[in-house]
């Protein structure tokens, strides 16, 4: 009886500390695209299907050159926003290719940063951005960017297997994938998924960062520091926002078997957040055809390390024609274990 009872008092405890999440409301009108009212080039908003203002930043061909050749839309890595695809982009516009990217939400100049919005919620806005964005250049191929985090919200997004992803996927030419987050509870320690949910379960507005832990992101420490310097990279964590993300890992882990679009997968030798084994767990999963490239001075943060250039031409070399050799002549043969062959 004493046992019941513990249990019982423990369930109700829990249950009052819930994680906090910030879910979509219920869809109101088409997404569309407006006009930023900041002086900042290139700023403009997504409203939502649900009305809500997401910050989109666009970087595109100079006006009087041939217009874009190709579209990418791109959604950054976990506490972060738009503006860290502002370098790559500029180069990516350079030769013709337009980058859109805006605030997921929960995250830089959104509603509540620092909330955990949902993997559902990141899905359909990634959706709503495809739609608004097609509409606004009918015709041009669209190509999405994930990296990290971004990455595991295209992956559980484009999941075919589900008839909802498949408005989303006939919209999409391919798929790029920047050292995607696919270190899901699947791929952790029993002790630390326990630790994990009990922590999001009795805790959830505890903060935490990642001071402390040694993990070095890229070898730009340059960039690092302005990153840390900027006010709308969030510093530190809600607990619950730590376990709402690792669900999104695992929903993108999963997602992999139900690509049918095609795919360049983009991993570093250095890279320290996202482990090889769970890189190559998804290689395992995914369905569809790709191509891997694994870079042997790459860390975490492809886009943004010293040797990023290179990465950047590769990824307009497959936007330009899928079959084309990398230029940096670092991808992995079709079906070759990595782990063996660098």
């Amino acid at each position: 009886m004493f046992r019941i009872f513990s249990v019982a008092i423990i369930a109700l405890f829990v249950a009052g500390c819930a994680p906090t999440v910030r879910h979509a409301g219920p869809v109101t009108q088409k997404p569309v695209l407006v006009a930023g009212e900041s002086g900042e080039a290139g700023l403009q908003y997504l409203i939502a299907s649900d009305g809500a203002r997401l910050p989109l930043r666009l970087w595109a061909p100079a006006e009087g050159e041939n217009p874009a050749k190709a579209i990418l839309i791109a959604l950054h890595g976990f506490n972060e926003y738009s503006k860290v695809f502002e370098t790559p982009a500029q180069w990516w516009a350079k030769r013709g290719i337009a980058v859109y990217a805006y605030d997921q939400r929960g995250f830089g100049e959104t509603d509540e940063p620092g909330i955990w919005p949902g993997n559902q919620t990141l899905q359909r806005d990634l959706k709503d951005a495809v739609l608004a964005i097609a509409d606004q250049r009918p015709g041009v191929p669209i190509f999405l960017l994930g990296t990290s985090m971004g990455g595991a919200v295209i992956l559980s997004a484009m999941d075919e297997r589900y008839p909802e992803a498949t408005e989303l996927a006939g919209r999409v030419s391919g798929i790029i994938l920047s050292a995607p987050a696919v270190w899901g509870r699947s791929e952790m320690h029993p002790f630390f998924q326990l630790v994990l949910w009990l922590s999001a379960h009795t805790v959830p507005g505890n903060r935490v960062t990642g001071s402390g832990l040694g993990v070095q992101a890229s070898d730009n420490v340059e960039m690092l520091k302005a990153l840390g310097r900027d006010p709308l990279i969030i510093k530190d964590t809600r607990v619950d926002a730590v376990y709402g993300v690792v669900g999104v890992m695992d929903a993108g882990l999963a997602g992999a078997a139900g690509i049918r679009r095609p795919m360049l997968l983009l991993y570093g030798d250095h890279d320290q957040i996202v482990p090889p084994h769970a890189i190559e767990k998804m290689r395992r999963n995914v369905a569809a055809d790709y191509r891997y490239v694994r870079y042997a001075k790459g860390w975490h943060m492809l886009l943004h390390d010293l040797q990023a250039e290179t990465v950047w031409r590769d990824v307009a070399a497959w936007i330009e024609g899928r079959q084309r050799p990398m230029p940096s002549g670092e991808e992995v043969p079709s079906g070759g274990n990595a782990s063996t062959e660098k």
